[in-house]
């Protein structure tokens, strides 16, 4: 019977691999890939292009149509500049809570994957488990579609999709999707006293940013009613920006990146018509005075809202599994809709609390990984069922 020692040991393990989405997760993937293998597990690694990360898909059972994806990402966001009180990357336990990043988010999901793996391989399983562990999540989500179409271009697609984001074991049903978008403005460098001589970036860079807030407010006040999503309506932010070389030098570039998050039923695109086309006229504009003059718009990321199905089968087992029946939508966004716009339903419960994710000295009570102990227990019992 697999024990919470064993959870333990194998999250301290997953902690001690720093894989913060700008390092490589290759020295991770070959640990883990070195415990499956032994056990029957078919693994194949979709890698980035640069070769440098890898999504790892592993199947237990046989290569048949059905069966149940478990899938976490194996990135963790950056501890610069947190205010840490241990080794971030060496987990610690105080008080019944284990400390470092990835406990929660999601590093303590995986672990209990791994632990119970050896039972899942002793299964005489009719349909298969998959294991789907990906990279780059925390950066727009953007491993996972590789992976995603290589296990449905193999032709035995999956009935349904467990992603163990921490939920607290509550399911969660709904999620917004996230665009990220990246804007450069180039402008012409003169002295600031001569603005008749040039195109300040920030200047241009400023009033494109004015049309986003617009937007955004609009959005708050025509948000609508009687919807799980908290808040209700789209979000529109301005997360990073950067520009200029002296105050009295006429900026020559400038850049900024935009996060919209949209709920199920809402098109992205439309919601930035009155942007684009600001930024297009902009474009042309400047181009008209300075050839070297742009307005450039670069998608960094797109991944899908998880639209709710109270019937899928993916709901059905997380329902059954944890006895929870409470309707749940976040505002975040995970892999979950990207698994179900590719056709295989999905839905999101993990150990943990997002509370806890991103957040300097990490943490995860024992009590969760514990729970999650009961959990698989009763998902293997099912599974071994005829």
């Amino acid at each position: 019977m697999t024990s919470l020692a064993l959870v333990r040991d194998i999250l301290d393990q997953l902690i001690s691999f720093d894989t913060t989405s700008h390092y490589s997760n290759l020295d991770l993937i070959d640990w883990i890939e070195a415990r499956l293998t032994p056990l029957g597990f078919q693994c194949e690694r979709i890698a980035n292009e640069a070769g440098t990360k890898a999504n790892l898909w592993a199947r237990i059972g046989p290569d048949v149509p059905g069966g149940l994806v478990l899938s976490g990402h194996t990135d963790v966001v950056p501890v610069e500049g947190q205010d840490w009180h241990t080794d971030p990357f060496q987990m610690i336990e105080k008080t019944g809570k284990l400390y470092g990043r990835g406990v929660a988010d999601m590093k303590g999901f995986i672990a209990l994957c791994l632990a119970f793996a050896p039972e899942f391989a002793k299964l005489d399983l009719t349909t298969p488990i998959h294991f789907a562990f990906s990279y780059d999540e925390e950066v727009g989500c953007q491993g996972a579609p590789a992976m995603i179409n290589r296990l449905i271009a193999q032709g035995a697609q999956p009935s349904a999709v467990w992603v163990g984001e921490p939920t607290l074991w509550q399911v969660v049903s709904g999620h917004k999707g996230i665009v990220l978008t990246e804007v450069e403005v180039f402008g012409h460098e003169a002295h600031s006293s001569l603005t008749h001589l040039g195109v300040s970036a920030i200047d241009e860079a400023v009033d494109l940013m004015a049309v986003l807030r617009a937007i955004a407010a609009d959005l708050v006040a025509n948000a609508p009613p009687d919807t799980p999503f908290d808040p209700p309506h789209p979000t529109l932010t301005i997360g990073l920006l950067s520009g200029g070389t002296a105050s009295n030098i006429l900026a020559r570039h400038c850049r900024f990146v935009f996060d919209l998050r949209c709920p199920p039923d809402y098109d992205p695109d439309e919601i930035l018509t009155p942007f684009f086309e600001a930024a297009n006229k902009a474009d042309a504009r400047l181009k008209a005075r300075f050839p070297e003059c742009a307005v450039n718009i670069t998608r960094l990321s797109n991944a899908p809202a998880l639209a709710i199905d109270r019937a899928s089968p993916a709901e059905s087992l997380l329902r059954a599994l944890t006895g929870d029946n409470e309707l749940r939508a976040v505002a975040y966004a995970t892999e979950a809709g990207q698994f179900n716009a590719a056709g295989i339903p999905a839905v999101i419960c993990g150990p943990g609390s997002i509370d806890q994710a991103h957040i300097p000295n990490e943490w995860i009570e024992l009590t969760e990984l514990s729970k999650g102990v009961d959990v698989f227990c009763d998902l293997t019992k099912r599974l071994a069922q005829p």
